[in-house]
């Protein structure tokens, strides 16, 4: 099937530590393992649209690199900065140069996204925004890199989840680094 026939799909894909928190309880992700082989560009470029909730777009949507930052690190912003990026947000309304904001009419305006021509669909986050679309049944597809570390507290990946959502393992990867990514689909069954 050819790219521009196929529904796109939307994938959850993020760092998590062992204990199941995507941040430290200041906001830190200094345990975030960037290694080489985990080749984040291929997954860059399996993309053209990254989702944001507000929060999230404010402190990476628009995020530049240093000059002390890596070269891999820059290549990395280069090509996130190259995507289409949608806020959804309750409070912000308006649309700036380089994001559209959604404030309501979420199943809707994501469907179109899905149903439009290109390549899939990137959720970042955050928290609460990643809960938003699991209760909606708006993942297609959750790829979760485990990272080799144990924080004690910070921000939960899932929070306020009341119901089951049965998965199904589609693929595991392991890296050099000691991370293990994890890929599932949701389970028709």
């Amino acid at each position: 099937m050819d790219i521009n026939e196929r529904t796109r799909k939307v994938i959850l894909d993020l760092a998590v530590t062992l204990d199941g928190y995507i941040e430290g309880p200041n906001g830190e992700i200094d345990w975030c393992i960037m290694d080489p082989d985990m080749n984040f560009a291929e997954f860059l470029n399996q993309i053209d649209t990254i989702l944001y909730g507000r929060k999230s777009y404010d402190l990476w949507g628009r995020y530049n690199p240093t000059t002390e930052d890596s070269d891999i690190e820059k290549e990395i912003w280069r090509l996130v900065h190259s995507k289409d990026k949608f806020v959804f947000s309750r409070t912000q309304r308006e649309t700036d140069n380089r994001a559209i904001f959604i404030n309501d009419n979420i199943v809707e305006e994501v469907n179109k996204l899905k149903k439009m021509p290109g390549k899939d669909i990137w959720l970042y986050g955050g928290s609460s925004l990643i809960t938003t679309f699991i209760k909606l049944g708006l993942v297609d597809e959750f790829r979760l890199s485990v990272h080799p570390v144990i924080l004690g507290e910070g921000k939960p990946l899932f929070i306020d989840i009341k119901e089951r959502v049965n998965l199904r393992l589609v693929d595991t990867k392991r890296f050099s680094s000691g991370v293990v990514q994890l890929c599932y689909q949701l389970n028709e069954e």
